[in-house]
């Protein structure tokens, strides 16, 4: 049984505040595009790119200050800049058609696919406990579309099962995305990764801008309610970008997912307290679905793999031991028979030097005994 103070350290206390800070970004982030939605404004590349800036001027300082060889093939970081462009412009579109509930619920989408990608081009291997935990959040995620349908036009979007679809492609696109960066992590290194994912998603969003949007930013009526959640939205998606790896390099993913968790209520608590809005009794079932859910996926790690990890660490370890004390008694033994031998050698050469010494006694007591004669 672990006791209180030993929960309650300053490691936990980090992850505990840390993983609540990067929870608040996501919400603040969907906040924000669900405000820019209600002022007409529809410009979702727009909102991305300026993320994307951000990273490639702070990251790319930072690399340029290294001067240090590319650890990656550039093209790898071009096709990972258009999956994530693509994955932001359909979840922030998905905003217009569908409520703020719906699309932080149905984000947890990404969590399966993340494991079906892994377990084919990473071979990652999962046990029963996780694959239980995504089976409950699928579970979540179909109640909330029947929640959109039950709902009706409860504040819930003009056009939710749209704005549904969108979200579950773009929650598709994410996982490809995660998927891509913990290969190039593993391959190259974090700043490298943000600083080109900034530039070629900056480039790309760029263009898309030109194609797609640019009539849109020219109609907007620039004032300080549309500015402060535009780039309220870029800042709170550069920080998260920005704070996670140190969330997963101290406390890991499963304190990041648990705490990640945690933005679906405040996402309910800003559609009641701020927008004034009915939420549907589904969604109450839904959240504690997925909550169940990502509890159980979360915690196959620890009930699971790791004391899989500890039997095979012992195992190998009482093997180790056993080869050490195997050769140590070798040593030991060739140790002795080298003193055994190294002992017969000296009492070989003491006796034969005993055995001249003798002889020259007796050949010395001869002469003496010829002398007085």
């Amino acid at each position: 049984m672990v006791s209180f103070k030993e929960f309650w350290t300053k490691k936990t206390l980090l992850g505990l505040g840390l993983g609540q800070f990067l929870s608040l970004l996501i919400t603040s982030t969907g906040f924000s595009s669900s405000e820019l939605a209600r002022k007409g404004i529809n410009a979702p590349t727009s909102q991305s790119f300026f993320n994307y800036v951000l990273l490639a001027i702070v990251y790319g300082s930072l690399m340029l200050y290294r001067r240090q060889p590319l650890k990656a093939k550039w093209y790898y970081y071009l096709i990972l800049g258009l999956i994530d462009v693509e994955g932001n412009f359909l979840v922030v579109k998905a905003y217009q058609y569908t409520s703020l509930t719906s699309v932080m619920l149905l984000d947890c989408w990404t969590i399966p696919c993340v494991m079906f990608l892994t377990w084919i081009f990473l071979k990652t291997k999962y046990r029963y406990k996780k694959i239980t935990g995504v089976v409950v959040c699928v579970a979540g995620l179909v109640t909330v579309i029947f929640s959109d349908v039950h709902a009706g036009d409860r504040g819930s979007g003009s056009s939710p099962r749209k704005g549904d679809a969108l979200v579950i492609a773009g929650a598709t696109l994410y996982a490809v995305s995660n998927v891509s960066e913990e290969f190039l992590v593993k391959k190259a290194d974090r700043i490298e990764l943000m600083a080109f994912l900034g530039l070629f998603g900056g480039i790309i969003s760029a263009i898309q801008i030109s194609i797609l949007e640019r009539k849109e930013l020219q109609s907007i009526h620039w004032s300080a309610g549309a500015a402060l959640p535009f780039f309220g939205y870029a800042l709170a998606m550069f920080l998260f970008y920005s704070f996670v790896p140190i969330l997963l390099k101290t406390n890991g993913a499963t304190m990041l997912n648990l705490s990640l968790l945690t933005s679906d209520m405040w996402a309910v608590l800003i559609r009641i307290g701020a927008y004034h809005e009915k939420v549907d009794w589904l969604y109450f079932i839904a959240f504690a679905a997925v909550a169940v859910g990502l509890i159980i996926y979360s915690g196959g790690d620890k009930d699971d793999d790791q004391p899989c990890a500890e039997i095979v660490d012992e195992e190998a370890l009482g093997n180790k031991d056993f080869e050490d004390e195997a050769s140590c008694s070798q040593r030991t033994a060739g140790g002795s028979s080298k003193t055994r031998d190294a002992s017969k050698h000296e009492s070989a050469t003491s006796g034969i030097g005993e055995n001249l010494l003798l002889e020259n006694k007796n050949e010395g007591y001869d002469d003496a005994l010829g002398k007085k004669s």
